[in-house]
């Protein structure tokens, strides 16, 4: 099963063996979600080299992080390749920073504010996306992309559009970043059940926005009334706006979220170095409803993603905000798909 711990750092942080040969690129790596997630990815010896790029700030970023003692290199890169590099002299640019890239995770883009929906974001972030991924076909065509830009549901058909048109899709290398809702649900269930919530593993399928999240309670076991279904599903679905709210207008989630784009990204790792029974939810091309992209648990493998998994039985419950869910989840789908295309 999925669990949402993070090992490596509790267990490994100062450790100076590395584990695998793997560059992990993160696209957006000055922002809010991009430094806290660019030092857990410095830490973790499964990556051997961490580049760093975003629009400003990168080569200070680069820098920081590379003072951390762990055997990972860091490089930081601007998108002009004259414009100034970490290290000092490096090679600059998206062509160096993702060359060579295992992974390359994409939390770039601009963050809520309250009274904003993951789906107002969409006109700059999607550009924003469109642009990273047409580097990424270019210069890392095989490498897995862990999308983080929101809104997840547009973006990661943005993201497969973009490849397709230059020949280099392959739906096992594309994945949305679900793993927060995850994170959130076992948080929220531990809670409800008064036990650790690392030894929980809430199944939660579907989209990643709003009602298109929909954790499935009913498989854990737990006791509880309507009215506690009710309050944890829809806090579990909209516990984004928990965290813009709280930051009142100074962000939206980044600390959880780069703890989470983390653990999916360290998980990639693991599996692409043949370790086996890697099982974690992800937003991909999928078949098992009538959406073309959806979140359910995957066995992650050498190649990327290696099955997509079935979710299960559903409740009444469930049910009913499944048949609600995935409308809304097909309509954002389309939405992505329309703007790569036209």
């Amino acid at each position: 099963m999925f669990s949402s711990k993070l090992p490596a750092v509790a267990s490994r942080a100062f450790t100076s063996s590395s584990a695998v040969k793997a560059k992990v690129a993160v696209l957006g790596a000055a922002g809010g979600i991009g430094q806290p997630l660019s030092l857990l990815c410095k830490l973790s010896p499964y990556v051997t080299e961490l580049s760093c790029y975003d629009v400003v700030g990168t080569p200070g970023v680069a820098a920081d992080i590379s003072h951390v003692p762990t055997a990972s290199k860091t490089q930081g890169s601007l998108p002009d390749p004259e414009a100034g590099a970490w290290p000092t002299g490096s090679e600059g640019g998206l062509k160096a920073a993702l060359t060579g890239a295992s992974v390359v995770v994409i939390p770039a883009g601009v963050p809520r504010k309250p009274g904003m929906t993951r789906d107002d974001l969409f006109n700059t972030n999607a550009s924003i996306v469109q642009t990273l991924v047409e580097g990424c076909a270019e210069h890392c065509p095989d490498a897995v992309l862990a999308i983080i830009s929101n809104p997840v549901n547009s973006t990661v058909p943005i993201a497969a559009e973009v490849l397709k048109a230059k020949g280099v899709f392959d739906p096992k290398k594309v994945c949305g970043v679900t793993t927060l809702d995850v994170c959130r649900a076992n948080t929220f269930m531990g809670e409800h059940m008064g036990v650790d919530p690392s030894s929980l593993s809430v199944p939660v399928i579907g989209g990643h926005a709003g009602i298109t999240i929909l954790p499935l309670l009913s498989q854990t076991g737990a006791s509880m009334t309507d009215e506690e279904r009710e309050a944890l599903t829809v806090r579990i679905q909209f516990g984004g706006d928990e965290v813009v709210q709280a930051k009142a207008g100074a962000g939206s989630a980044t600390l959880s979220m780069a703890y989470a784009g983390y653990v999916f990204t360290e998980n990639v790792l693991k599996a692409l170095a043949g370790e086996k029974d890697i099982v974690m939810p992800a937003y991909v091309k999928s078949s098992i409803t009538s959406a073309e992209y959806f979140a359910s648990p995957c066995r992650f493998g050498v190649n990327g993603v290696e099955e997509v998994l079935g979710y299960g039985e559903l409740n009444e419950y469930e049910q009913g905000w499944f048949d609600k869910m995935l409308p809304e989840l097909e309509g954002q789908i389309q939405k992505g798909k329309d703007f790569a295309q036209k």
